[in-house]
């Protein structure tokens, strides 16, 4: 293949790359708004969601195992590492 042929397709595969991130971007901002709009409609109600085996989680923080605490979080909870941190930084 010679030069021009190589360097065309790697711009068309550049630019398919690009697509793909700016509408993966797009949906996470899609997101981010609707789970916004979830929690003033559950604040709005005076509703909370219950995590089951929340006590262990607040158990390890208060023995310090911020990290386990954090996994279990995770586990539970299905936050990303993010959240499952703020989360677990909350409650010590």
């Amino acid at each position: 293949m010679d030069t021009v042929g190589f360097l065309a397709l790697a711009l068309a595969v550049l630019g398919c790359i690009l697509s793909i991130e700016s509408r993966s971007a797009r949906a996470d901002r899609r997101l981010a708004r609707v789970e916004r709009k979830l929690d003033l409609v559950m604040e709005h109600l005076d509703l909370s969601v219950e995590y089951p085996r929340m006590d262990e989680v607040t158990a390890l923080v208060r023995e310090g195992k911020k990290i386990h605490a954090i996994k279990l979080y995770r586990e539970v909870s299905g936050a990303d590492l993010k959240e499952a941190k703020e989360a677990v930084d909350r409650l010590g």
